[in-house]
């Protein structure tokens, strides 16, 4: 139920669908003959849209939250372990597996992979996450289709299967990795949560950032209404949302 309610909220309460719900309640108040209210309303909607769909505000939003964990250039010697989390695929035997693994999940795996070779390749690499709700297949298991298929020995790759979200990924891998340090790999824009996630229970992740999409060096200042700025403040607002459901979560427990 909480990941259910967790996923509802975070499917509505984004830039475009609430820019598209300030829309209708203008229209509605129109309907209504209530003219100074749709006005307000209807202004404000498009001022909304425009705001978040403009990319030099998307891109610096955006960087202000891949910016907190530098980028993990050379892994450490002695490191054991690789966690690259999840993210989603669709299975479509007809499609290569680079098609099949949407572009999130291809960019950690690789990066987590680029970390494996530096360590000559003596490290495991563990991949995770479910099926979703239309697929019957694994994400860990397209996972590890793509890994092998780009040279990985399947004996160096470790499964966590049912996983769903990054709390039950850490959960999935405290009875493995302990208090071992080990690098996390994710997208830098969700850095921040994982690694509250996984030390909450007792471990010690490395933090490997990867899948920066903000651009801040070359802004496009007469670019308006980019649907590509709009994806970023998705982005954004996908992990404002999800820090305050861990905290709220947190302060919960402590209650």
């Amino acid at each position: 139920m909480d990941f259910l309610l967790k996923k509802f909220i975070s499917m509505f309460l984004m830039p475009l669908p609430l820019g598209v719900a300030f829309i209708i309640l203008g229209l509605f108040f129109l309907y209504k003959n209530k003219l100074l209210k749709a006005k307000v309303t209807l202004i404000f909607s498009l001022v909304w849209l425009f705001l978040f769909s403009y990319p030099p505000l998307a891109n610096t939003l955006l960087h202000s939250i891949e910016s907190e964990h530098p980028t993990l250039h050379k892994a450490p010697e002695n490191i054991k372990y690789i966690y690259v989390l999840g993210g989603g695929h669709h299975t479509d035997e007809s499609l290569p597996i680079t098609s099949q693994v949407v572009e999130t999940s291809v960019v950690r795996l690789n990066e987590g992979i680029r970390l494996y070779r530096q360590l000559n390749s003596q490290a495991k690499i563990i991949v995770s996450g479910y099926h979703g709700l239309y697929d019957s297949t694994e994400h860990a298991v397209m996972q590890k289709k793509l890994a092998v298929s780009l040279g990985v020995d399947g004996n160096d790759l470790i499964l966590h299967l049912g996983t769903r979200d990054t709390q039950e990924e850490a959960e999935a891998g405290k009875a493995l990795l302990r208090e071992e340090p080990f690098i996390l790999v994710t997208s830098a824009s969700h850095m921040t949560r994982a690694l509250k996630f996984f030390t909450q229970e007792g471990m010690n992740p490395i933090p490997a950032p990867t899948n920066h999409r903000a651009s801040i060096k070359h802004p496009n200042y007469t670019k308006f209404f980019s649907s590509k700025a709009l994806v970023k403040s998705r982005l954004v607002f996908h992990e404002i949302l999800g820090i305050l459901w861990q905290n709220f979560k947190i302060l919960v427990i402590i209650k």
